[in-house]
């Protein structure tokens, strides 16, 4: 069933195939309770779920997890995606991809592909992934992407320990071939927020990033695009958080769940429904989670005569939940914010020298 009024069909979809993960980065955005392998959607229901996604207008699928090359049949679920017609973009930590499963990959219609990298040099890398040996791993794999000619995105997800690496991390993707960086600031929902103090970068770290990208932004124009991510606790104004809740894609968990984006799960007023029960155009378009927070209508009298309104739609409901313990507050980076006191006394207590602190890496329990 769809409603016109509500909303525009999406138009991407991140599938997180799995939770699992040879990598323990402290940042992870999956939530703190892991899926277990055993829950996973199977083969068959993922590849109708792509289908769906096709038929409601979605145009591309971004294969995430977790590590997607856990699933023994990503092979087969990339071609499934393909098949339906949509853009395929693997995101992936390359760690258990070998040359022969990229061959494979390519062949079953891969499109595009993000790598993932936790630092410049395999100590910082592989302390921050808490795996020792990644680092290597991903060159390798880099090497491979480039044989075979993928277009290739590095994901440098930044923070405290590697921001003042930030030219070197250019420099990196400019020599594995890469036509697009993301450079994206830690944000702090699920691990990332159990490890805020040990990543909270500075602020001197912060305007230097903002310095360092607008000039790469000019060096390498028109042959490397840059996404970057500025760290949201510093900002004056909230972004939009996904472009505005509920308007251009959705997240489909290993288990099945339809969120309208990875850490909505945060707010525990919201409940989610499945593919398993749902069909995906009906939890789009008349899913009560989908609809919590969609437009502007829902927004606190602050926001409402605030000529920011239609711009960031109220910023992030998680964020706002993460600090007030309240989803329908203003976020609370917003300097117009009453809550914003509480971002800035983060900020005081947090940007502190480390001390002997160390890393809650981000794992499954043992009996998984």
């Amino acid at each position: 069933m769809r409603d016109a009024a509500l909303a525009p069909p999406p138009i991407a979809m991140l599938a997180e195939l799995t939770h699992r993960c040879p990598l323990a980065c402290p940042y992870c955005s999956n939530p703190e309770e892991l899926i277990a392998r055993e829950k996973e959607l199977d083969t068959e229901t993922w590849i109708n779920v792509f289908r769906q996604a096709a038929e409601m207008g979605v145009l591309q699928v971004h294969i995430s997890g977790g590590e997607p090359a856990s699933r023994r049949d990503l092979v087969e679920l990339v071609k499934g995606a393909r098949d339906a017609g949509l853009y395929v973009n693997l995101i992936t930590s390359g760690v258990g991809l070998t040359d022969a499963r990229l061959e494979e990959l390519d062949k079953a219609g891969v499109d595009h592909i993000q790598l993932s990298v936790q630092g410049i040099t395999a100590k910082t890398a592989d302390w921050i992934g808490g795996y020792e040996g990644a680092f290597a791993r991903k060159m390798a794999v880099a090497d491979k992407i480039a044989e075979i000619g993928f277009p290739l995105t590095l994901n440098a997800v930044m923070h405290r320990h590697n921001l003042d690496d930030l030219p070197a991390t250019i420099e990196l993707a400019k020599r594995l071939g890469a036509r697009r960086i993301e450079i994206a600031c830690v944000q702090f929902q699920g691990w990332a927020l159990k490890n805020r103090s040990m990543l909270q970068p500075t602020r001197e770290q912060v305007d230097d990033a903002k310095r360092v990208v607008a000039r790469a932004r000019e060096e390498y124009r028109g042959t490397m695009v840059f996404d970057f991510v500025p760290p949201d606790y510093y900002a004056d104004f909230p972004k939009a958080c996904m472009g505005g809740w509920g308007s251009t894609g959705l997240n489909v968990t290993p288990d099945g769940r339809v969120l309208p984006c990875h850490a909505a799960e945060t707010i525990p007023s919201l409940t989610f429904q499945s593919v398993k029960d749902a069909s995906l155009a009906d939890i789009w378009y008349n899913g009560v989670a989908f609809s919590a927070f969609r437009g502007t209508d829902w927004l606190p009298d602050l926001c409402q005569s605030c000529d920011r309104r239609d711009v960031d739609f109220g910023g992030c409901r998680c964020q706002a939940m993460a600090v007030t313990g309240d989803a329908t507050a203003a976020d609370p980076v917003c300097r117009k914010s009453p809550h914003r006191h509480l971002v800035d006394e983060v900020l005081e207590a947090e940007v502190v020298p480390m001390g002997n602190k160390a890393f809650d890496y981000r794992k499954f329990p043992a009996n998984r």
